[in-house]
């Protein structure tokens, strides 16, 4: 007798850096993968699917989640944002460049989530202090930069942001 396997994918409809997308995932896709194989957006990095390092970081309806440990499907009919909604009209958003300024990268593999995480920080609290700022990252790993030119980089887009407000 021939076994028949059911499609187990469901149809995901997310609206991705303001723009409605569509994508068939299994059940258990993480959305880290969705996003990237699917969706075809590589900006956001997959580091340890365990939440360890913030590497994967999108807005999830506006709040930053590590989405290694976010189910697709939980994203339907959700809005996402991720580092590629960022740059409007070829103008890097203030944090992409105060990063850039300030040398907050080096490897470039945590600045996806470190800058999302940024985001998040700065909508909810738009001057930070340097202990917040350092609070607002804890959960975001860089092993190459040490953190201070990345506080640096936040502090510095708080104060352009201020002046020139940008939206995700």
């Amino acid at each position: 007798m021939e076994s028949r396997k059911e499609d187990a994918r469901r149809m995901v409809s997310v609206t991705i850096n303001g723009e409605m997308r569509q994508g068939l995932a299994e059940p258990r896709t993480l959305l880290a993968y969705f996003i990237r194989e699917t969706l075809g957006l590589t900006g956001t990095h997959v580091g340890c699917d365990t939440t360890s390092c913030g590497a994967c970081t999108v807005l999830f309806d506006g709040e930053p989640v590590k989405s290694c440990t976010v189910l697709a499907v939980q994203a339907d009919q959700h809005q996402i944002d991720t580092v590629e909604g960022l740059e409007t009209d070829n103008v890097l958003h203030p944090l992409q460049q105060a990063f850039w300024d300030n040398h907050g990268l080096q490897c470039g593999f945590c600045t996806p989530g470190m800058l999302m995480t940024s985001v998040a920080l700065l909508q909810k609290n738009p001057h930070p202090t340097e202990s917040e700022i350092r609070h607002g990252i804890s959960g975001n790993l860089c092993r190459c930069t040490g953190y201070v030119n990345i506080v640096k980089a936040i502090t510095d887009a708080s104060h352009k942001m201020q002046k020139e407000p940008a939206e995700v």
